[in-house]
């Protein structure tokens, strides 16, 4: 080991102490959830009561569990939107006894429109904590191949797209964190998080292998793996100028970049004329450039999401990366951190009980008018839930739509899985694309066009290159093709309007346009007769699914030709 190397781990393992200590108390407090989590239930009530949304849900009177299910109902983004719109406008006390609004951490929209996450103090600590535990367990586990205190790839998005009027700044979360880290944290990153402001996918990328190609990587970090899948591809297709660059310390020229990020970018950059040589043979050998070429995969750990939607690209990695460890990040979005996963191959993570008060509703009730509800303590392994979290930043008995599967316990604290956003969302490459998209999109295209569209349902189509939606219409509707073709293309243009990380994941090439998959005259009127046979319904109430989020639904149906946008 050398010098360097040895006093950098000695600098982690200072760093680290009091997150080991940390993590030490949070498994014993794990050991009893139910006292931990109702201490933190009321904690929270007891701050947040002189807020107007306290007030006017009677905080100051709540004295059970049974009291706070009365005051507030289990409700989406939209009950405490009005509440959050005081707060943009520099009300903070309307939501928040906090004093200062760091950020809106904004969400992709999952639902109708991207939603904003007040970020506070009490956000960023519960944040940072549940990183710190996630991040000392996973260096621990993986100490034979010496990661600690090594360089990481992780590309982040803009922390700022805009302010609110009172001048709050709304922007995504993952590049705020990585903007306000320490200097020597910082220093661990190979993408500097400037880099978040690049518009332009194909620049995205470049930048983010030209500033770690040359670094001793560790880890590569990306919420969807569909995320390394590109940045492995990028690096092949790119490793002509890649090693040009690399020689010559330079950064092409004819990249979308903005010059004030270019100029910050290129004073990092080095030359490594002998490292561009020696990467050259090997591709000029192997007719290729991956990422076990660069980086070995002895040396490395990946970190990403591993439920849900995400397999289809998980078995894509082993050929770009190799096999090295691959640990969950855990379910986290820009409302919070709601697991941390303690074992590698595993999408299962203990619940975040220090931060977040959890109650669950079984899967089947969801759409009843008085459901079960559950804490953390009473919901059993092998069964479904809907996840219903209250947060220290305004978010009350909050319906995220997460459906989780509990696959065990840690202590006595559950282990859950991510399964998916319920039955209304689809998520091949993190567009989580909604049926409220859908039909919006749809509506607005419809409107435009004389094209007739009988019956529909929108669905994922997994394909290795590129996957894309299939819009299922009958034979019928499909009489004028070219009107068809312009149909698509207008709908497809539409549904990035719509929901702009669809629209994201289509210009970075992640997703290829929807094509029109025909199926038989008379297909959905059967479709709709069984299904509404096996779930005993009443016609009056049953609601076709325009949105059906199950990868294999194309196996399911007698497709007859498929029509391209024109």
């Amino acid at each position: 080991m050398s010098l360097k190397r040895f006093l950098l781990v000695r600098v982690g393992r200072l760093i680290s102490y009091p997150i080991r200590r940390q993590l030490r108390q949070f498994e014993v407090a794990c050991q009893n959830p139910e006292a931990v989590q109702s201490e933190l239930l009321f904690r929270i009530l007891r701050t947040q009561q002189a807020t107007a949304f306290g007030r006017d849900h009677g905080f100051g009177s709540v004295a059970t569990v049974a009291d706070y299910r009365k005051s507030v109902p289990v409700a989406p983004y939209e009950y405490v939107s009005p509440y959050i719109d005081r707060v943009q406008k520099g009300e903070t006390s309307a939501l928040l006894a906090a004093k200062r609004v760091h950020l809106f951490a904004l969400t992709s929209g999952t639902t109708a429109s991207r939603k904003l996450i007040p970020v506070t103090d009490d956000y960023l600590a519960a944040y940072k904590r549940g990183w710190n535990m996630w991040g000392v367990k996973m260096y621990r586990d993986n100490r034979g191949r010496k990661v600690a205190m090594r360089p990481i790839v992780q590309m982040v998005g803009d922390p700022e797209e805009f302010r609110t009027e009172a001048g709050i700044p709304c922007g995504n979360l993952s590049g705020y964190t990585a903007m306000v880290q320490k200097r020597l944290i910082r220093r661990m990153y190979a993408v500097p998080y400037i880099t978040g402001k690049i518009k332009d996918p194909k620049a995205r990328y470049y930048v983010a292998l030209r500033c770690s190609i040359a670094r001793n990587v560790s880890q590569f970090m990306a919420a969807n793996p569909s995320t390394l899948v590109q940045f492995a591809r990028a690096l092949d297709a790119e490793k002509e100028h890649l090693l040009r660059d690399l020689r010559d310390g330079t950064l092409r020229a004819d990249l979308d970049i903005p010059p004030e990020i270019r100029a910050h970018i290129t004073r990092g950059l080095g030359r490594d004329a002998a490292l561009a040589a020696k990467l050259g043979v090997v591709a000029e050998k192997a007719g290729r450039l991956l990422p076990t070429d660069v980086w070995p995969v002895e040396g490395t750990v990946i970190n990403t999401w591993t439920g849900g939607s995400m397999g289809p690209y998980l078995r894509q990695l082993p050929q770009y990366f190799g096999e090295p460890p691959i640990r969950d990040l855990g379910l986290l979005a820009s409302e919070g951190r709601m697991t941390i996963p303690f074992q590698d191959a595993t999408p299962g993570g203990v619940l975040d009980i220090w931060s977040h008060y959890f109650e669950f509703i079984p899967e089947g009730e969801i759409d009843s008018q008085q459901p079960t509800v559950l804490g953390a303590h009473e919901i059993v392994e092998g069964k479904s839930y809907y996840l219903i979290p209250t947060t220290a930043y305004g978010l009350y008995r909050y319906h995220i739509s997460d459906l989780v599967r509990v696959t065990g316990f840690f202590g006595r604290t559950p282990v859950v899985e991510f399964l998916g956003k319920g039955h209304r969302f689809a998520n091949m490459t993190g567009e989580k694309l909604s049926e409220y998209h859908v039909t919006k999109a749809i509506d607005a295209v419809a409107r435009r066009s004389a094209q007739p569209v009988t019956a529909y349902s929108l669905a994922p189509v997994w394909d290795e290159r590129q996957p894309y939606y299939g819009l299922f219409l009958e034979e019928s509707d499909a009489a004028d093709v070219s009107r068809l073709k312009q149909f698509l293309a207008d709908f497809d243009r539409q549904l990035g309007e719509e929901n702009i990380e669809y629209a994201a994941k289509r210009e970075g090439g992640r997703l290829g346009p929807v094509r029109a998959v025909l199926i038989p005259n008379g297909t959905w009127a059967a479709w709709d007769r069984t299904r509404l046979a096996q779930t005993g319904g009443s016609p009056e109430q049953y609601k076709h699914p325009c949105l059906i989020g199950d990868l294999t639904f194309r196996d399911t149906m007698t497709a007859l030709r498929e029509v391209a946008p024109g």
